[in-house]
């Protein structure tokens, strides 16, 4: 066993070398959505945006590579949508721009190669680093960005337990697929790819409510207005909440996803197909 695992480790350079590494590059789009405290559903019927960006892969064989990329989205979701009554009632809302860098490895199911098999699934997990900044209208339809209101109280001396959320935040990218080879030039995938975050602000509700009074004394009416706009709804209780009153779940952070199509070029491809396949690896490689 020592023997053939010293083999193993003493061939693997040599087979990754002799698989003939390539790159790949293009664009990939599709739709995006959110799952959070606004919206306690992963595939709701509601929220989509459309999604886009470009991806680089370097494979040092057919089945393993690493992946980048950047991609540019909107997040939105409204208790106006939800079918949960006192959600309904709280009536919060928000929408976000996002802008995203990730970085992966993928792993090919199968040895997706030029001249044999042109089909695999595949499989991807990785880092990312993500910028955010949830807004919400006014009354009067403003746009009016929350971060700065601090609406939980964050950053507020009288509440140290809550810290003012970045706006820069990193999340964990995985998800599966499928590529094919569109004659010898193209790659073509179809993804499913969920991002959970280390962020529960991603829509600006996580914990309770504070103080209005104070709040407002720190931070202005608009605060006090945005964060609390369930008095907005016919029916709901008009007696302001106070310190404690539930505003979202902060036992779990939020996420998002993409449902994407990318088209990458595959470098490998020009030239004589027949180069890539020159060398062989032992067949336990293969």
């Amino acid at each position: 066993m020592k023997r053939f695992l010293l083999s193993v480790a003493l061939l693997l350079p040599l087979c990754l070398q002799a698989q003939q590494d390539h790159h790949e590059i293009g664009i990939t789009a599709g739709v995006s959505n959110y799952y959070g405290d606004l919206q306690p559903k992963f595939f709701a019927s509601y929220g989509y945006h459309p999604m886009g960006g470009i991806v680089y892969k370097y494979f040092m064989s057919p089945h393993i590579g690493i992946r980048l990329g950047a991609s540019y989205t909107s997040l939105s979701a409204a208790d106006s949508n939800s079918n949960i009554p006192v959600n309904v009632a709280r009536n919060l809302s928000f929408a976000t721009h996002l802008f995203e860098v990730h970085g992966a490895l993928e792993l090919n199911l199968w040895p997706i190669e030029i001249l044999k098999r042109k089909v695999t699934p595949y499989i991807f997990g990785g880092i990312s680093v993500f910028y955010f900044n949830p807004y919400a209208e006014d009354t009067n339809g403003n746009k009016v960005y929350l971060r700065a209101l601090s609406t939980e109280g964050q950053g507020l001396p009288m509440y140290p337990d809550r810290k003012q959320y970045s706006l820069v935040n990193m999340a964990f990218p995985f998800g599966a697929g499928m590529k094919f080879f569109i004659g010898q030039r193209i790659m073509l995938t179809g993804e499913m790819g969920f991002r959970y975050t280390n962020t529960d602000y991603l829509d600006d509700v996580s914990k309770s409510y504070v103080n209005l009074d104070t709040l407002q004394q720190y931070k202005g009416k608009l605060s006090r207005a945005m964060s609390y706009r369930g008095n907005k709804v016919v029916g709901w209780d008009h007696t302001n909440p106070n310190y404690g009153f539930q505003r979202g779940d902060s036992k779990a952070n939020d996420w998002f996803w993409y449902a994407n199509i990318t088209a990458t070029i595959y470098f490998r491809a020009f030239g004589n197909p027949k180069e890539y396949l020159k060398t062989k690896c032992p067949v336990f490689f293969r």
